[in-house]
């Protein structure tokens, strides 16, 4: 049996806290357009990532990258700077 090409998420953003050992939380800020009026609005969501040698501080422009979960809430892991 072939096994299917999963495509992993890869999203962009900015460190917001990292006060949790291998762990950091990152902000993604995205727009979307309106389905009615076509205004674009921000909408900003936070991931927790996995940091393995704390390398990374607050205000870093971080890639991370989807993977199996670690944890109830940790679902991406930081593949680097952006």
């Amino acid at each position: 049996m072939k096994k299917a090409n999963i495509i992993k998420k890869k999203l962009a953003g900015v460190v917001v806290s990292d006060k949790m050992e291998k762990t950091v939380v990152v902000n993604v800020t995205r727009f979307v357009a309106h389905k009615k009026y076509g205004k674009f609005y921000k909408i900003d969501k936070r991931y927790k990532a996995h940091n393995e040698n704390n390398e990374y501080k607050v205000g870093d422009k971080v890639m991370i990258e989807e993977c199996p979960p670690m944890s109830k809430d940790k679902n991406f892991i930081v593949i680097g700077r952006q």
